[in-house]
Parts: structure tokens; C-alpha cells; sequence
């Protein structure tokens, strides 16, 4: 018994021997077929050609590095929450029915767009188009006058609440929903040149003047050239050997935006901060305001104990509180990094000024929602193109030209059937609902939402799920607004999380499956 043990053992040894000369053998043959390849990230896992090799006919496969977080912005962790109003509803209107969805991860703005900020813009575009376009310029400017009341003297401001430096990050006012989406198109590519400059692919150029000022589109596209301090390596074996940065090298970013309603509420309400332990799937209770309680003072045991939270109207008259002890410390509006941030980070997302939501309004909310990224206001667009099919020169702003998709292009679509879309089943058989603006309604197609509550605002209107609206070319003193950016990629920037360890445990059992298949 012991014999045949012992041979058994001898056997079992020669065999595993074999096996392990047989895989080193295999494992030299596949190391030699791609010796040109340094790891797994440098070549096709379907085709096995090589990455960013010009003698594999030169593909360029950037490293994912992760998004980096643009100016001024915070990352906002998406999720589902329950999308409505919160508090009583004591309007009646009705118009914020509670409803499930969901938001992807997205990067918002920590405060709303301050005096200083929109200066910057006006300047750039005086010292850009002021001598030959003064009417863009003319087009930017806040309406100052949005301060004056016939029956309250407000002229200091509308002298100085612009431009006077004690109100320099005090929250811009007096911009329309329209101007607001001009300073995202502007922000978005002054951001993309800084990037470039600091990188070191554009020199620094300060003289742009009309259209040959830098814009992200046009530079992908080959429209604005500028002066290239070095280029990118073209690795095409019928290339020219250098090319410009473009959008899959990593290096831009995505477009600045308005927030659309769902992702300005779901980060004013920063339900984060109601999971007990940090990593679970809980939500333990709703929240009115973006803080704990029904209450709006602070209070935890501390010196600002009772204070106020948010920047707002306490009733008639009152919109301080008393010499010696004013509860918010501001009179009209407030400094944008006043009060205390909510668990995203983000300050005076109550209060201080209402602000301006992408989202075409509409009151019926229930009937006709998407429960992923829900939104009302899409026109798609596309490039203008020449009769060769070749891109159409450069507007006058330096900006590539766009229209809204022909309907002969969508033909039959399945997934949209208009390229215009803010009116989606309004008035039609699906939906029996019109808006007869000017007779019947005030709503119409450029009615936009705004959030938030204001200075001059009750408390009804701090609660994240309220919502009203006003023309997109009308503004006013209670409304400024903050901006937004896409998250490309993971949903999560933590690698330690569950998303984490999940993509490190896959990247093991693929590596596992691989070594078996050998």
C-alpha cells in the first residue's frame, strides 16, 4: 500500500514538471509573437494589433487618467432619488409631482456665478468684438436696472452692485436664462485654451480679435489654428507626422452648462449626507431644505448655534433681523461663499439667489418624464455642411455653425421621431394638453425653470422641489445661476468603493480565464 502510494506520488510529480516546461514554453512563444507590445493596455484585446505603434499601423489609444475636476466645480456622485416637492404645497399648483429617478454623476459649480466672475466675461468680449461688433458686446451686459422699485430707492444698485469691488463675489444678477447659456459656451472654451496653453499645445495669445479667437469646436475641427507651441505626434504611417490635441487625447474637457432640474435638485438635496454609514445603499429619511431637520437654523452646539442656514425673507420687512444681531447677515444678497456648504459641497443652494435650470417648464411633471436624466428642452443639432459635404466656414464669433437636424435625416427613427423637442406630446392626441400663451397661459416654449429660493424669497421657496419660471429673455434681481459639467466615464471617482474592488475583482477573473484558455 505503501508502494503503490509512493509511486503514485512519483507520478503525480513528473506530470506537474511537464507542465510547468510546457507553460514556460508557451508563455515565451505568445511574449516573443508580441514583443512589440508592452502589456495588455498597448494592444487590441479583439484583434491583438498593437496600440499607438506606427509599425501596427499607428491607432492611438490615450490612458485613461480620469476626468480631470474643471475650475470652480465640484464632483455631484449621481444616484436615484425621489425627484418633487417636499414641503406642503401651499401654492396649489401642483407642479412638482414626486417621481423616482435617476442622474448620472455629473461636476456642478461650488457657487453661483459671482459679479467678478461675469466681469472677466464682459471684458474678454469688449476686448474681443468690442470694436467692430459692439453689439455682442452690448448683448452680454446684465440689465442693471433689474435693482430700481418706484417706491424704494435701490439706485446704489444699480450704480454699483456690478461693478464696486465689495460686491465683487456677490452673486451676479440681472442675466436672462439666454445670457447664462452664452457665459457656458464662452467658459467652456476659455477653460479648453487654458488647458492647452498650460499643457503647452497653444501659445498664450492675447490679441485674438473677432472670429479668430479660440473655440474648442473649431479647433477640432481644424477652424483655429493659433500658434502651436509644440503638436502632438502623429502616429498614422500616412500622416503628416504632427497633428493638433483633439477630444480623445484626454487633455480638454467637456462643455460648461446650466444644470438641468434633476441634477439641481439632486444636489441641492444632497441626500448623501442621510446615509448612516458611508458605503451603503440607505437613506434614512427626506429632506426639505439641503440640511437635516424641518428647521431653518443651525443646530448643532456651537457659537453659530440658531443662526440661519440660508440668506432669505423671515416675513414682511424683515429681511436681516435686528442691528446687533442679524440673522443672515445680508440685506439683498450675500456673499457667494456664505452660510454653510451641504454634503456635496455646495454652497447657498437655498437662498441668496434663485437660479436658472436648463429644463423647459412645464407643469405637468408626472405624465410625460424620462426616469433617467429626465429633461425637457432638447432641439437637436447638427453642423452646417457645405455642398460637398465639407464643414461650413466659421461664424463671425469664431464658433462652428449648427441647425436643427432636417426631418428628412431623422426619416424613421425609433428612439426620437423631432429633432425639436421642447414641445414633446403638447397639444397632440397623446397627451390632450395646450398652452395657449397669452390668452390661456404664460407658458410657452420659452418659459424656463428657476430654483432655489431668493433673498426676497419666503422659506416656501428654499425647499429644493419648488419650481417656477420666467421667460428665457427676461431676468431678474433674484435670479443668477451656477453651472454644470458632464462626468465622462465611472459614475464614481473612488477606485476604494464597491465600483472599485468590483473592477480590480473582474480584471482578476478575466486574467484568471486567459491564463486558462493558455
Amino acid at each position: 500500500m505503501n508502494t503503490i502510494f509512493g509511486s503514485s506520488n512519483t507520478k503525480l510529480y513528473r506530470d506537474n514538471s511537464m507542465n510547468i516546461r510546457k507553460t514556460i514554453v508557451q508563455a515565451a512563444a505568445v511574449a516573443f509573437i508580441f514583443a512589440g507590445c508592452k502589456g495588455s493596455k498597448d494592444k487590441s484585446s479583439t484583434t491583438g494589433w498593437g496600440y499607438n505603434d506606427p509599425k501596427w499601423g499607428g491607432f492611438e489609444v490615450a490612458d485613461d487618467k480620469g476626468q480631470i475636476t474643471g475650475p470652480n466645480l465640484v464632483f455631484i456622485e449621481g444616484g436615484t432619488f425621489a425627484m418633487g416637492i417636499t414641503e406642503q404645497d401651499v401654492t396649489y399648483e401642483y407642479n412638482n409631482i414626486p417621481r423616482k429617478v435617476s442622474v448620472n454623476s455629473f461636476y456642478m459649480d461650488e457657487t453661483e456665478v459671482a459679479n467678478v466672475h461675469y466681469r472677466e466675461y464682459i471684458y474678454w468680449t469688449e476686448r474681443v468684438f468690442g470694436a467692430e461688433h459692439p453689439e455682442i458686446l452690448r448683448s452680454v451686459l446684465p440689465d442693471t436696472l433689474c435693482w430700481r422699485d418706484e417706491l424704494a430707492y435701490n439706485e446704489p444698485y444699480v450704480e454699483y452692485y456690478l461693478r464696486h469691488p465689495s460686491y465683487n463675489y456677490y452673486p451676479v444678477v440681472g442675466v436672462t436664462w439666454l445670457q447664462a447659456t452664452e457665459y457656458c459656451k464662452w467658459r467652456s472654451d476659455r477653460v479648453n485654451e487654458m488647458l492647452l496653453v498650460k499643457n503647452q499645445y497653444l501659445e498664450m495669445n492675447t490679441s485674438q480679435v473677432n472670429e479668430e479667437n479660440f473655440n474648442t469646436d473649431a479647433y477640432l475641427a481644424g477652424q483655429y489654428q493659433g500658434t502651436a507651441k509644440k503638436m502632438k505626434e502623429d502616429l498614422n504611417p500616412n500622416g503628416s507626422g504632427q497633428r493638433n490635441v483633439n477630444m480623445s487625447d484626454g487633455i480638454m474637457l467637456p462643455d460648461y452648462r446650466l444644470p438641468t432640474e434633476a441634477e439641481w435638485e439632486f444636489a441641492a438635496l444632497a441626500l448623501k449626507g442621510t446615509v448612516p454609514v458611508e458605503g451603503e445603499e440607505l437613506v434614512t429619511n427626506r429632506r426639505i431644505y439641503p440640511w437635516d431637520g424641518s428647521t431653518l437654523r443651525y443646530q448643532k452646539h456651537t457659537k453659530t448655534q440658531g443662526d440661519f442656514l440660508a440668506n432669505f425673507k423671515r416675513g414682511d420687512g424683515d429681511y436681516a433681523g435686528v442691528a446687533g444681531a442679524l440673522n443672515d447677515n445680508a440685506m439683498i444678497t450675500a456673499d457667494v461663499y456664505s452660510n454653510i456648504p451641504n454634503d456635496f459641497g455646495l454652497f447657498n443652494m437655498a437662498g441668496n439667489v434663485s437660479e436658472w435650470v436648463e429644463d423647459v417648464y412645464r407643469p405637468l411633471t408626472l405624465a410625460d418624464f424620462q426616469d433617467l436624466n429626465p429633461y425637457r428642452g432638447n432641439v437637436f443639432m447638427k453642423p452646417v455642411l457645405n455642398e460637398d459635404g465639407t464643414l461650413a466656414p466659421k461664424d463671425s464669433m469664431g464658433r462652428i455653425k449648427y441647425e436643427v437636424q432636417p426631418q428628412e435625416e431623422i426619416g424613421e427613427r425609433r428612439n426620437y421621431r423631432s429633432a425639436y423637442a421642447k414641445d414633446y406630446i403638447d397639444g397632440d392626441s397623446a397627451s390632450e394638453v395646450s398652452y395657449n400663451y397669452g390668452v390661456s397661459s404664460l407658458v410657452s416654449d420659452k418659459a424656463r425653470v428657476y430654483k432655489g429660493g431668493s433673498w426676497n424669497d419666503r422659506a416656501f421657496w428654499l425647499s429644493p422641489g419648488s419650481r417656477r419660471f420666467l421667460n428665457e429673455d427676461q431676468s431678474s434681481n433674484q435670479i443668477g445661476f451656477r453651472c454644470a459639467m458632464d462626468r465622462m466615464g465611472s459614475a464614481s471617482t473612488s477606485m476604494n468603493g464597491k465600483s472599485g474592488n468590483q473592477f480590480k475583482e473582474s480584471k482578476k477573473i478575466s486574467a484568471k480565464n486567459a491564463k486558462s484558455r493558455k
